[in-house]
């Protein structure tokens, strides 16, 4: 993954919102552009403007925090350079300047990371004040200055950083200041919302487990995943997920696959319910998939509400794939053949209503017993 050329345009020459403001794209964008990688939405720092002069340009205000702005035709974010200082706990601890004097390099070297430090002028010119370029042509992941031990959330990047770039070493110093980050408690005030965020966005990296084993190897996993239980047979497990392109919902089933409290870990990680349930039927599936008990079989069927989810239940079948090995072509049968019944025929026929839903299971039982013989 060579480290492409240092020149590139990358706006219109003609845009009149930009015209005369010195304007770069900072950042993610720049960080894949120079790997060849596909970049996603760019993020721009404006230096030596005020709000008054973006709004005049027509640009939208939607910051909160500080001053960010929305393009008025394209809607990519630009944000006044800042400083930042730390003024209390947490991620959320910061206190920020964003005056007329905060030059560009100020601005990349509050950054977390020197691959994330480097900006591009509209001309393609690189400025990389903290050896983001070097750094990306030997493969590290190295922490900007010392004040990456005060921003809790710069360890979980940190973390999904080495599970997207699998071939990236950690400085040893960053470590080391990683681990600053837990001993001091400031990972303690992370909040679940944005805990949640970076594990989603690391669980569909090249190599998910990764970050939990930074994580882990930090002291971090059971500060901020009290409930988890994460082993490198999990890793695993994570990385034929990835080879096989499962979703977010599957991925975090498999991660939380020799977790007990499921519910609690979702509980603490404000995850959505889909990854929750996920991760409860697969915990299920797993001890049953090699069962020779139609009965039992059916019954897990149902606990999977195949009837109602079907695709759902495919989804965990290909997770539980990656788990452990087992006839995944079988249950995919015995599922379609419980789909097969016509409850609504056996409905019509039968004259006792109070006796209908044992009928219909009684059919399916025994489409699923035909199923098995196959």
């Amino acid at each position: 993954m060579p480290v492409a050329p240092t020149h590139r345009r990358n706006t219109p020459t003609a845009d009149p919102a930009l015209e005369g403001l010195n304007a770069y794209v900072v950042g993610g964008a720049v960080r894949d552009d120079l790997l060849n990688l596909p970049c996603g939405d760019r993020d721009w720092v404006v230096v030596g403007a005020t709000p008054e002069d973006m709004a005049a340009r027509g640009f939208i205000p939607v910051g909160g925090d500080f001053p960010v702005f929305l393009h008025p035709r394209t809607k990519e974010e630009f944000a006044l350079a800042r400083t930042e200082r730390k003024s209390g706990r947490g991620y959320k601890g910061f206190t920020f300047y964003t005056g007329t004097d905060v030059t560009l390099e100020d601005d990349l070297r509050r950054r977390d990371l020197t691959i994330n430090a480097i900006a591009r002028h509209a001309d393609g010119t690189l400025v990389d004040p903290c050896g983001g370029v070097a750094d990306l042509e030997a493969r590290v992941l190295r922490h900007v200055g010392e004040a990456f031990s005060e921003d809790p959330v710069r360890l979980l990047r940190l973390a999904r950083f080495a599970a997207r770039f699998p071939d990236f070493s950690i400085a040893p110093e960053t470590l080391a200041l990683a681990r600053q980050l837990v001993e001091s408690g400031e990972v303690d005030a992370l909040v679940a919302e944005r805990v949640w965020q970076e594990t989603a966005k690391g669980l569909m990296t090249e190599r998910p487990g990764r970050m939990f084993e930074v994580l882990q190897h930090t002291g971090a996993l059971s500060r901020v995943m009290p409930q988890l239980v994460f082993t490198p047979q999990v890793g695993e497990a994570l990385r034929r997920a990835h080879e096989h392109g499962l979703p977010l919902a599957s991925r975090y089933a498999i991660l939380c696959h020799r977790s007990t409290d499921v519910v609690g870990l979702g509980a603490t990680l404000r995850a959505p319910g889909e990854c929750t349930a996920y991760a409860q039927l697969l915990r299920e599936m797993l001890p049953q998939l090699d069962t020779d008990d139609p009965e039992t079989a059916l019954a897990l069927i149902e606990r999977c509400d195949v009837l109602r989810k079907p695709e759902r239940f495919q989804d965990l079948l290909q997770a539980c794939s990656c788990v452990r090995p087992f006839d995944a072509a079988a249950w995919r049968r015995r599922a379609d053949a419980v789909r097969s019944v016509d409850a609504g025929a056996i409905a019509r026929g039968c004259a006792d209503r109070s006796r209908i839903p044992q009928a219909v299971r009684a059919a399916r039982l025994l489409a699923l017993q035909r199923a098995w013989r196959v």
